[in-house]
């Protein structure tokens, strides 16, 4: 039987129950209308109240590296340390090494800040102390800007909760003007402006993240609110050419091209089966880490941006129509004195007085004589010698794509007057490039065949994907008989030509052609007494694997191309060396001069 005594309690205990439920009720009601049903109000108050923040996650710009994998160019991550004046005056309270909670004065952290950053205590006390004085209310206040990798890290062992960290990418170049005008350079923000900087930005190019998160009062990131979208860094652009090799020469160009007055100049290395050019050294240079050291006109690269007159190195183009074309040999002759009037009116002139000589093709290559070239050139139509000149890139630029690269200038024979019938063949009235050169010269040592010049062996991506890969599909502009012909005429003139002591390698057959060019003087004639020279050539000339080419603009002591003599030994024997080709076991075939 239930007494009035034992429902009393019961029913207390329900009424208990149900208050609790209602209370709880009550609780989960307002939970659900501030976390669902006006969330978004919430937020929006949150934010307002300045409890949200965020930060820019930032990915890395891809690096440039050589053949080999050495860094041409790379990221780094700076900071600009940053912290809260109103809190940082009030010091910190925290657990020492022993774990017991002290009080740390302002000054005593603004000392610890100041050892890691390289300021004064007084200097960093003063940055609090002027933005309070500004705003007694100020929240935000740079500590220092651009601090390393090290030295954030120091600060972060700090763990002071006000004191926070924006980092922000960087380039640096290690090895200073090395390749610096390939490579190229980015400006203060980071917008790529010359070379492989601004060539490849597609692949080097990183994207940003984001990073958010509520913050208390104290400044401190509150639990579980992060959220983050992660940055991509860019991807890395391998460069065919070699870092070890590139310095040399850069050295060497530098050297040579004061030793003789010259104002610029240059050496490129061209791979012949594949086309990749090993090396691209110029003097002057730029150092991409200071950029504003350089001359406006130094920042650039002149081997793809610039055009000249090739003069008589294009007398082996000629050879090489003549030959495939005409049903010349190296042994075929023409009669041809230092100065003459052609049929058509055309005057011409070698660069030394001579009787009439009976010249062969292989001794028109040795003294390289104007008039004989010129006499040779009549074997073929010049429709003919037109194409063939397009067959070997002349007037195409080159398939590397440089950023501002130029092409040669090749006007349509129909453009062509009685003087330019014959000033085309040893290299006047038309211009070409350094690569354009490089590559007929290529075809020439690759059994005719002209393989497409790379500079970028290809783009990998963050994620290991493989694009801008070279095509290195060639195209056949002679014949491998004439070009083994034009070859062993072109060792002939290594030989017996003025330069041969200048130029010999010992142990190696090597290949070469002069030219001297004249320089425009933008008015329709020619400056008097300066010239572009150029000397260029391929070894072993028995089974060629180089392409060397070495040019000066306007060299004053020595005006001819026997300024390149020196420089074009040295660069070729490097070469050899750097990729360990074996001497010529044969001797160099030698070819009459005269019929």
């Amino acid at each position: 039987m239930t007494t009035r005594s034992t429902r009393s309690p019961r029913r207390r205990t329900v009424v208990a129950l149900a208050v609790v439920l209602a209370v709880l009720a009550g609780f989960v009601v307002r939970l659900v209308d501030i976390q669902v049903v006006n969330a978004r109000e919430h937020i929006d108050d949150s934010l307002s109240l300045g409890l949200a923040g965020s930060q820019k996650l930032y990915g890395a710009r891809g690096a440039i590296v050589d053949e080999n994998g050495a860094t041409l160019a790379g990221s780094i991550l700076l900071y600009d340390a940053q912290l809260d004046p109103k809190l940082a005056k009030d010091g910190l309270a925290r657990d020492d090494a022993d774990g017991v909670r002290v009080e740390v004065t302002w000054p005593e952290l603004a000392a610890q800040m100041a050892q890691i950053t390289g300021q004064d205590a007084a200097e960093v006390e003063k940055i609090v102390t002027d933005a309070l004085a500004e705003n007694p209310d100020s929240r935000f206040a740079y500590l220092k800007r651009g601090v390393t990798t090290e030295q954030f890290q120091a600060l972060q062992a700090l763990k002071i909760p006000y004191l926070s960290f924006v980092p922000h990418p960087a380039r640096t170049y290690p090895d200073g003007a090395v390749a610096g005008n390939l490579v190229g350079f980015v400006g203060s923000d980071g917008t790529p402006l010359a070379g492989i900087e601004k060539m490849e930005d597609s692949c080097l190019q990183s994207s940003d993240g984001e990073r958010t998160y509520q913050r208390g009062k104290d400044g401190v990131v509150l639990p579980g609110t992060e959220t983050e979208a992660p940055a991509v860094d860019g991807g890395t652009v391998q460069l065919t050419i070699n870092r070890d090799l590139e310095w040399y020469l850069q050295q060497l160009i530098a050297e040579q091209a004061q030793n003789v007055g010259a104002k610029s100049g240059n050496i490129t290395v061209v791979e012949v089966k594949t086309g990749k050019v090993r090396a691209a050294a110029e003097w002057p240079s730029v150092d991409p880490n200071a950029v504003d050291a350089s001359a406006d006109g130094d920042r650039y690269s002149r081997i793809f941006t610039s055009t000249f007159e090739p003069g008589s190195t294009f007398k082996a183009l000629t050879a090489s129509t003549v030959i495939d074309a005409g049903g010349q040999t190296p042994q075929s002759t023409v009669m041809a004195s230092s100065s003459e009037t052609m049929s058509n009116g055309a005057r011409l002139r070698d660069a030394f007085v001579h009787g009439v000589n009976k010249y062969t093709l292989t001794g028109v290559l040795i003294d390289s004589s104007n008039v004989g070239i010129a006499k040779f050139s009549d074997t073929v139509p010049a429709a003919t010698r037109y194409d063939y000149l397009q067959k070997f890139g002349i007037g195409q630029g080159s398939s590397i794509g440089f950023i501002g690269e130029a092409k040669g200038q090749l006007y349509p024979v129909e453009q062509w007057d009685n003087q330019t019938l014959y000033n085309t063949a040893f290299g006047q009235g038309l211009t070409t490039t350094v690569p354009e050169l490089a590559g007929a010269y290529q075809a020439i040592a690759n059994n005719g065949v002209r393989v497409p010049l790379s500079l970028v062996e290809g783009c990998t991506a963050a994620d290991g994907t493989v694009t801008d890969v070279p095509d290195a599909a060639g195209v056949q502009v002679v014949s491998e008989q004439t070009a083994d012909q034009v070859s062993q005429m072109l060792e002939n003139v290594a030989t017996q030509g003025s330069l041969a002591k200048e130029v010999a390698i010992p142990g190696y057959r090597i290949a070469i052609k002069t030219g001297t060019g004249e320089k425009t003087d933008g008015q329709g004639g020619y400056k008097a007494g300066v010239y572009f020279t150029t000397m260029i050539g391929f070894a072993p000339a028995e089974d060629p694997e180089y392409v060397v080419a070495v040019t000066l603009d306007e060299p004053a002591t020595v005006k001819s191309s026997a300024a390149n003599a020196p420089a074009f030994q040295k660069a070729m024997t490097q070469v050899l060396k750097t990729y360990r080709v074996m001497p010529s076991d044969s001797a160099s075939p030698e070819l009459p001069k005269f019929g």
